[in-house]
């Protein structure tokens, strides 16, 4: 009898050490998830910022991050195209900014985030989102008034 108590007390505890690693697994890859949604929008607004003449413009693909043409010397924005942590793909979606190119990303993922309040300023748009791919990394220039 007591082995039988043993097995059903090791069982549970099996469970729940189960549990708690998947948990903290999905802990872990939103973490990197917000770390790398940060990493192409810096990207992203460096790409812009750097626009040779007055008028900015966003970068047409992700690769042009990782090898700007623009310049006599190349620039580079990103040293990879990095995977979607959540999805474990390259792929990722594009929010194209109205006048052309790509000015921001987002996960494809369907799945609910863990993380739904107390963001960084930056991300603060992503407060009580639904799905992971509610959460839009974008670049948007700081509009300065002039007198």
């Amino acid at each position: 009898m007591g082995l039988l108590f043993f097995i059903a007390i090791m069982g549970i505890t099996l469970a729940l050490a189960s549990t708690l690693w998947s948990f903290t697994q999905r802990r872990e890859k939103e973490h990197d998830l917000l770390f790398v949604g940060g990493q192409f929008r810096h990207a992203i607004g460096l790409y812009y910022e750097r626009t040779p003449g007055a008028v900015k413009k966003y970068p047409n693909s992700l690769e042009d991050l990782l090898q700007d043409n623009r310049y006599v010397t190349v620039q580079r924005y990103l040293r990879q195209i990095y995977r979607d942590p959540i999805t474990g793909n390259q792929d990722w979606g594009l929010v194209m900014a109205p006048n052309g190119g790509i000015m921001g990303v987002y996960s494809l993922s369907e799945s609910a985030p863990i993380k739904t309040g107390n963001f960084i300023y930056e991300n603060r748009a992503f407060e009580n989102q639904i799905k992971y791919k509610e959460w839009r990394f974008l670049y948007m220039p700081q509009v300065t008034g002039r007198d």
